[in-house]
């Protein structure tokens, strides 16, 4: 505990350049209580689900962080990420975020929000549910949930855009030359698994009136579908 052979003399995190962590150097490195220097550097690091710091004997410490996963941006004053366990974060400003979908609505739910928080109201963990059941279901693997609107969520709505030109569904194909468009999917705030199952068979069973769909209302018994030249 007294020797000079094990005080901290370099601080090694691969993932970011944290110069705020050249504080553990020069200290022992038997003092340092690992966990609690870990805990107090995820207080500072709101897009990180967890810190790990490590002895590498005689003198070094190596600082790993697990960085959160968005599944999708919520619209606030600006953009928060928010991860699969509902905590809202800052995401990087590089990071590709075209093919999130975007929750809308939350703005009266949710205020002042925070990053590293993790809010579990009834609209973040219906938004949570829609995407996970979304992507979940093979029949839309090739479709992309882009917006999610939460306002009322007893009408919640989704929408979903068809995939690019040259795609095709299960045992069929579609014309290279189809406009990319999409759909909107009115949803409801129940039996989310259920409806996402009934919207893959829909898709399927209309894969030829897809471009012609103007939306699909899954909130009650019987599902309807709303074709654009419907009158």
């Amino acid at each position: 505990m007294h020797s000079r052979y094990f005080v901290v003399s370099e601080v090694v995190c691969p993932q970011s350049n944290f110069s705020k962590l050249d504080y553990l150097k020069g200290r022992n490195i038997f003092s340092i209580d690992l966990k609690r220097e870990s805990w107090k550097i995820l207080l500072g690091c709101s897009d990180c689900s967890n810190v790990r710091i490590s002895r590498v004997l005689p003198n070094r410490l190596f600082v790993s962080f697990l960085k959160r996963q968005p599944v999708a941006l919520v619209k606030f004053y600006k953009y928060f990420a928010l991860d699969a366990s509902g905590v809202l974060f800052l995401a990087p400003l590089n990071f590709p975020s075209q093919d999130l979908p975007v929750v809308y609505g939350l703005e009266t739910k949710i205020f002042a929000p925070r990053s590293g928080l993790r809010y579990n109201t009834k609209e973040v963990r219906l938004a949570l549910e829609i995407i996970k059941e979304f992507e979940a279901n093979r029949l839309l693997k090739n479709f992309q949930l882009k917006k999610i609107e939460l306002a009322d969520p007893d009408n919640a709505r989704i929408f979903i855009l068809l995939p690019a030109p040259g795609w095709s569904l299960p045992q069929a194909s579609a014309s290279s030359s189809r406009e990319w468009a999409g759909f909107e999917v009115k949803i409801g705030d129940s039996g989310i698994r259920n409806k996402i199952t009934i919207l893959g068979g829909l898709i399927l069973q209309a894969k030829k009136d897809l471009m012609n769909i103007k939306y699909v209302d899954l909130r009650f018994k019987e599902p309807v579908i709303k074709l654009k030249n419907d009158k």
